[in-house]
């Protein structure tokens, strides 16, 4: 659980690799939206997946987690392991409940609190089974449905909520971090609307994962901020692709996946080939708070809870799974690499502002699609993609935008051509036909060459 950033990806020389990376399938099993009730059950297993371990954290107002499935971890940090939680956070983790308790109505509530000696308490929870990993030609799905801590801005500062996962051999050794793996699912810190997702493996510092940053990616929530509304937060991490794929997403939308050729195959079979298990936990203080301005401080208010309302993992032997269902704002940032079904295109690391990943190596006839695009009543007239070239001179194509049909007529284009570099990034904008209601909207590449001329990191439109 440490401060992740995007580390940019090296761009292959020949597109014949790329092109059997894109044959890669991306799929999700849908998740919860935020707009559900407080409390909703994890929900029932799609077809072809089994569901392994579950809490809904239904039990009377004030009373502990179940020590059957969960146990405690207390003071400020694992027996004979690194003096504050390895990280610098600067809390006493209780048993408490007034640090970790049921609210009686299907919530867990982990609990910053600070004493009139300015001392901070909060929990940390991690599961009792090791074992949560895919079988060899599937896939493992783990994700809880949170709220963030409503606490934003001053107020917020030293706040560092997170759900993740440690790999087995962890336990009992606590020294041979990172290179048994780790996998944030969601972190935040000083309140801001973002989710961070991590792998961390390698050594440290550097290494092949960049830590102690790792190999991460982050986008914002959406609907709802992440601290004013419940998200859900999930990881699948997928034996049934060539290279295995550790994906992660917000709300059933892919935002970050990190693959086994990006790193060593020793570093990666050191972090993947045994099982893990869960934490959560709100840290105060620590690397990762450190890197957005620091804190805790007086300012800071005690008392705002991490809420979580159900954590779930499932398992699948493999099979395809339905992809996200849409439900995307037309008028939000909406994440390239999102996509529900592609062709001739791939992922890759972004050094664009934010991190992530970028869809790219993309060519005439190349396409990607967006499920469930909601227009409103309001017409949309305007579009506007982040985009970056490194093609060579004389090398353009269109960027087009195309409803229900890659038959149907664009609704809007333009011209691309070289930028600078392939993450060297420019906004363009572009006017398009009046756009009302919901639609799945084509993102269509054409050129009058057959080279790659541009990536995308994100689009949106506008009224």
């Amino acid at each position: 659980m440490s401060a992740p950033s995007g580390t940019p990806g090296r761009r292959p020389v020949r597109r014949t690799l790329l092109t059997v990376l894109a044959t890669l399938g991306l799929v999700a099993v849908a998740a919860t939206a935020a707009t559900t009730p407080a409390d909703a059950s994890a929900p029932t297993p799609p077809s072809g997946w089994t569901q392994v371990f579950a809490d809904d954290f239904d039990g009377a107002a004030g009373s502990g987690v179940n020590t059957a499935d969960w146990q405690y971890d207390t003071g400020t940090s694992y027996p004979g392991g690194a003096a504050r939680w390895g990280t610098g956070e600067v809390e006493t983790m209780t048993s408490s409940t007034s640090n970790v308790s049921l609210d009686g109505n299907g919530n867990l509530l982990i609990t910053p609190r600070r004493d009139a000696s300015g001392h901070w308490t909060s929990g940390r929870i991690e599961t009792n089974r090791t074992d949560f990993q895919p079988p060899a030609g599937g896939k493992l799905r783990v994700q809880a449905r949170i709220r963030m801590p409503d606490v934003t801005g001053a107020a917020a500062k030293g706040y560092w909520p997170a759900f993740w996962m440690l790999g087995a051999p962890f336990r009992g050794n606590y020294w041979n971090w990172p290179g048994i793996g780790e996998l944030d699912i969601m972190e935040n810190v000083q309140g801001l609307n973002t989710d961070w997702a991590t792998m961390h493996c390698g050594t440290n510092p550097g290494g092949p994962c960049n830590e102690t940053s790792g190999i991460g990616g982050s986008t914002a929530c959406t609907g709802t901020t992440c601290q004013a509304g419940f998200h859900t937060y999930a990881m699948e991490w997928d034996r049934s692709t060539s290279p295995e794929e550790i994906r992660f997403y917000l709300d059933g939308v892919n935002f970050h996946t990190v693959r086994a050729n990006q790193v060593d195959a020793t570093t990666w079979a050191n972090a993947t080939d045994h099982g893990y298990f869960l934490i959560l936990n709100v840290a105060m203080g620590g690397g990762f708070p450190d890197a957005f301005g620091g804190g805790p401080d007086s300012g800071t208010e005690p008392g705002h809870a991490m809420a979580v309302d159900y954590v779930q993992v499932l398992r699948s032997s493999g099979g395809t799974t339905p992809p996200p269902s849409g439900n995307r704002d037309a008028y939000g940032t909406i994440q390239a690499e999102s996509y529900d079904d592609r062709s001739g295109i791939s992922t890759e690391t972004t050094t664009d502002s934010g991190g992530g990943q970028d869809i790219g190596y993309i060519a005439n006839g190349d396409w990607a699609l967006y499920k469930g695009v909601n227009f409103g009543s309001t017409p949309a007239r305007q579009f506007t993609a982040r985009v970056a070239s490194g093609a060579a001179g004389g090398v353009s194509g269109l960027v087009e935008v195309r409803l229900d049909s890659r038959a149907n007529a664009p609704v809007g284009s333009f011209a691309v051509a070289d930028t600078g570099g392939w993450q060297s990034w420019r906004t363009v904008p572009a006017n398009i036909g009046a756009v009302t209601g919901t639609h799945d909207v084509y993102l269509t590449f054409t050129s009058g060459q057959p080279a790659d001329f541009v990536n995308v990191n994100w689009f949106g439109f506008g009224h």
